[in-house]
């Protein structure tokens, strides 16, 4: 850990079940109520069972009544430049101190997203977000439709977003 980071981050607990990366610093822990933690790294968000979801892969977070509520993205395919994105179920985690967790979630989320855009369709609508991708340089246009859209309608609007983005 870095110097820095050792002098304003959170230490991480003893039981930890995950592998930090050599540059990957604990900025906050939180007990989740009934077991494990959550850690808030520069790449992801780590996750009681010792995974961690990157900040490009956090659609939604939500901190309220010491929940917070988190709505992770699985990656579907590809079109084109273009990654299709699909939602998991949210998933809740009781934090009795949460401590600056929630707040250095919604950062991280924040300055992960570079530009977003809700595309109405027949069926529903696609939300085009440009996100940073956590420890690299660049980013990744993600194409997230409401349920019950076409996929092969989802998959031609976003391979022509990134061919257009990729223009600029």
């Amino acid at each position: 850990m870095g110097w820095l980071a050792r002098l304003t981050g959170d230490r991480l607990p003893a039981d930890f079940p995950g592998s930090l990366e050599p540059t990957e610093n604990a900025l906050a822990v939180a007990e989740v109520a009934y077991g494990g933690h959550l850690v808030v790294t520069e790449l992801g968000l780590w996750l009681p069972e010792g995974r961690r979801v990157g900040w490009h892969l956090v659609s939604k977070a939500v901190w309220a009544q010491g929940i917070l509520t988190l709505i992770e993205a699985e990656e579907t395919g590809t079109a084109g430049d273009a990654v299709l994105l699909a939602d998991r179920e949210a998933v809740r985690f009781a934090l009795p101190k949460p401590g600056k967790l929630p707040v250095m979630v919604r950062q991280r989320v924040d300055s992960s997203i570079r530009g977003r855009h809700r595309h109405e369709a027949a069926g529903g609508g696609i939300w085009f977000v440009q996100r940073k991708l956590p420890g690299r340089d660049g980013s990744v246009l993600q194409a997230r439709p409401d349920p019950g859209v076409d996929p092969e309608l989802v998959s031609a609007i976003a391979r022509e977003a990134a061919e257009k983005l990729a223009e600029l």
